[in-house]
C-alpha cells in the first residue's frame, strides 16, 4: 500500500511568517489581531476574525504572532474576558468563541486553512503560557512580557523566561498481519480509540519514547520506529511526534491505568465497528486522525467519530 506522504494539515511549512526579528518593532495596535480567552479563539465558519489590534482595550496581553499574505497579526488576550467576548463577537456578523480543539476539528483544507491553524494553535499556547508565567521561576517576582510576547522578562534578577514546548509521541503500531493496534485511555469517553502515546521524559530519544510507552501501557515489544511527522498540540503545551512502528509482540496487557482497554484491528473490523458504534476514532485535524487515515488508506468515517470532547 501507498503511504501518505505527510499529514493532510501539512502543507507549506512557512505559510506563516513568524518574523522574530520584528517582534520588538511592530505596531500591534494597527496590526490585525487574533483574538484568543481561557483556550478559544474568535472565529465563523472554519476561519479566525481578524479585529483591528486597537479594538481590544487594555488586554491582558498583545503578541506578535507573524506575517500571512503581507500583512501584520498579533494577539489580544482579552483582560476582561466576558465583556470583551460579548462586545468583539457583536463586533463581527456571526463570529463565535470556538474552543481550540473544536476549530481545528473544522478548520477548511489548502494553504489558508493552514495558516488559520498555525495562527490559532499559537495564540492558545502562547495565552496559556502568559497565564500561567506570570512569575520568576528563580526568585518569585512578577514578570512582563517583552519581545513581542514571546518572552518573559523578570525585573528583579534580569533573566528571560522563554515559552516551554512539551514533547510527546504518538505511534501507529501495525502487527505482522497489518492489524492496528488501538487502545482506550481512562479519561475518555466510552468507545474512544486511538494510538499510544505518551510524553518523552528526560534523558531519552523520541524512539526510546516510543518503545517504552508502548511497553508501558500495553505490554508489546516494537521495532522499525519511522517519524512520520509532528503537529503543535497546545492543550496547553505540547508538540506530538507522529512514528509508526512494527510490533514483535502482540500478547496485549493493558496497564489499567493509563489505558483501560486495547486491541487489534484490521481494516475491515474498524469499519464494522465504526459503523456500528462502537469504536469513536480521533478527531478530524489531528495526527492521531492522519495515522490512522494513512493506515486505512482513506477517509475514516465521520459523524458522531468526529468528537472532540475528549484529550
Amino acid at each position: 500500500m501507498d503511504r501518505v506522504s505527510a499529514p493532510t494539515y501539512l502543507i507549506d511549512p512557512l505559510v506563516v511568517d513568524r518574523q522574530a526579528h520584528r517582534r520588538d518593532e511592530v505596531d500591534l495596535l494597527t496590526a490585525d489581531a487574533v483574538v484568543a480567552s481561557r483556550g478559544a479563539v474568535l472565529a465563523r465558519g472554519g476561519r479566525l476574525v481578524a479585529v483591528p489590534g486597537a479594538a481590544v482595550e487594555q488586554p491582558a496581553l498583545r503578541a506578535f504572532l507573524g506575517s500571512y499574505e503581507g500583512r501584520d497579526v498579533g494577539l489580544a488576550v482579552p483582560a476582561d474576558v466576558e465583556d470583551a467576548r460579548a462586545a468583539l463577537a457583536a463586533m463581527k456578523d456571526g463570529a463565535e468563541w470556538v474552543p481550540l480543539r473544536a476549530f481545528i476539528a473544522q478548520v477548511e483544507s489548502g494553504p489558508v486553512g493552514q495558516a488559520h491553524r498555525e495562527l490559532a494553535t499559537t495564540a492558545v499556547a502562547l495565552a496559556a503560557w502568559h497565564d500561567s508565567h506570570g512569575c520568576c521561576a528563580r526568585c518569585g517576582a512578577p514578570t512582563v512580557a517583552a519581545q513581542g510576547g514571546w518572552v518573559r522578562h523578570c525585573e528583579v534578577d534580569g533573566r528571560d523566561h522563554y515559552p516551554r514546548t512539551d514533547p510527546a509521541i504518538i505511534v501507529a503500531v501495525t502487527d505482522a498481519e497489518d492489524r492496528l493496534l488501538l487502545g482506550h485511555a481512562a479519561h475518555w469517553s466510552e468507545g474512544r480509540y486511538s494510538h499510544l502515546a505518551g510524553y518523552v521524559e528526560p534523558g531519552e530519544s523520541f524512539e526510546q519514547a516510543v518503545h517504552r510507552e508502548v511497553a508501558e501501557e500495553v505490554g508489546v515489544e516494537v521495532a522499525d520506529v519511522t517519524y512520520v511527522a509532528s503537529q503543535p498540540w497546545p492543550f496547553p503545551a505540547s508538540v506530538m511526534v507522529g512514528f509508526r512502528a512494527r510490533a514483535t509482540t502482540t500478547e496485549l496487557s493493558p496497564d489499567g491505568i493509563e489505558i483501560t482497554d486495547a486491541r487489534w484491528v484490521s481494516r475491515a473490523e474498524f469499519d464494522e465497528e465504526v459503523h456500528a458504534q462502537r469504536i469513536v476514532p480521533p478527531p478530524v485535524g489531528s495526527i492521531a486522525r492522519s495515522l490512522l487515515e494513512d493506515w486505512l488508506g482513506g477517509s475514516a468515517a465521520s459523524g458522531a467519530a468526529d468528537d472532540v470532547t475528549d484529550n
